[in-house]
């Protein structure tokens, strides 16, 4: 019997390999001659270098500014002529110092010094997953760092971050063209937001990121001043494209400034994984996440696994340190049957040990399950 682990991680506990390797030791346990494939996946946000490093990518690492101007040392995938490159492991929420969130100052500066350093390496192709964001600066630090200038009206560059948007007069974009060009950037993503507005990255993310009632207003205008020069020197306005408020914009810059098109996280690193060919032959996928909720059926890592899975006819089952759906949304998900840590050993504060060793009983229950 052949099963497929393809879970994500269980977020501030264990990462995606971790809980595919407890889950594979408790289902090898109980039927020691099940070929087990561990599959671990990630949906844009962090993990999604480390899912591509478990599929025969090569890690490079790379000196940038974390997302309040601070060195950190950044790691991407490689393989050949292509790229995973991953916004949180660079300036993402994760990176900010002693997890002081800086709401109006914080940038993605960093995120563009990895993409320019893959891009000026020979890569072609990059697959950027912009999840995890500590920003709502419009991709505006991504493009400065990539060569672009942001110009106020004395002709003055423009500072870091998103309130300092609020002087942008202008765009000289002729250095981020020169490096952008004939290469393609996809973006992964869970969000199909708009840039602007009530359902836009201010307002929406921007309260996640520290950013109180008045700090959403000013960032508002100062994205909207943002996308006007945005669409002045491109002569057409994505602010409305769907994802364009993507990790505090950064998918709007990467969209309307290098030609980056933007999909769904989980099926565009599934795809680029090869996850079809791991579920040849599968007779059983294992998938979860942290938490499953209402969240999760609008695209996240569990679902994209689902779907794939119930393409070919295989059967899926999930586990999870707590479930929220209902009978009915599993249903509805295609997943057979949802194995809860919280059903064995509720504890919000469990350690990370005490979670693998939870993960391993459910292998060890899903192997007298399902492998008879």
């Amino acid at each position: 019997m052949i099963i497929v682990i393809a879970p994500d991680k269980f977020k501030g506990c264990l990462s995606a390999a971790d809980v595919a390797d407890a889950l594979a030791q408790g289902l090898l346990e109980a039927q020691p001659r099940i070929d087990v494939v561990r599959f671990p996946v990630a949906d844009g946000g962090d993990g999604t270098v480390s899912a591509a490093l478990s599929r025969d990518f090569s890690p490079v690492e790379v000196d940038a500014h974390g997302p309040t101007g601070e060195p950190v040392r950044a790691t991407y995938a490689r393989k050949g002529s292509r790229v995973v490159v991953e916004l949180a492991g660079v300036c993402g929420l994760e990176m900010l110092p002693d997890g002081r969130l800086d709401p109006l100052g914080a940038s993605t500066f960093g995120l563009g010094e990895v993409l320019r350093h893959a891009i000026e390496s020979g890569v072609t192709e990059i697959v950027l997953g912009i999840g995890g964001s500590a920003s709502t600066d419009g991709g505006a630090g991504m493009v400065q760092a990539m060569g672009a200038r942001l110009l106020d009206s004395s002709g003055q560059e423009v500072g870091r971050g998103g309130l300092a948007l609020a002087t942008v007069a202008s765009l000289d974009l002729e250095p981020l063209d020169t490096l952008t060009r004939g290469v393609s950037v996809r973006i992964a993503s869970d969000v199909d937001n708009p840039l602007l507005g009530p359902h836009g990255a201010a307002a929406v993310f921007g309260p996640q990121k520290g950013a109180s009632l008045e700090q959403v207003a000013l960032l508002e205008d100062s994205l909207t001043r943002w996308a006007r020069a945005v669409s002045a020197a491109r002569g057409r306005d994505d602010a409305g494209h769907p994802g364009a408020g993507a990790a505090g914009g950064t998918g709007y810059a990467a969209k309307a400034l290098f030609g980056a098109e933007l999909s769904s996280g989980i099926d565009l690193v599934l795809d680029l994984l090869q996850f079809a060919e791991a579920l040849n032959g599968a007779d059983l996928v294992i998938t979860g996440e942290g938490a499953l909720d209402e969240q999760s059926l609008a695209g996240k890592a569990p679902m994209g696994v689902s779907n794939a899975a119930r393409a070919v006819g295989v059967p899926v089952v999930a586990v999870a340190g707590v479930s929220h759906l209902s009978d009915e949304q599993l249903r509805g998900s295609g997943i057979r049957a949802v194995y809860p840590l919280s059903d064995l050993e509720p504890d919000p504060q469990r350690s990370i040990a005490e979670a693998a060793a939870l993960l391993r009983r459910v292998g060890i229950q899903i192997a007298e399950e399902w492998c008879r």
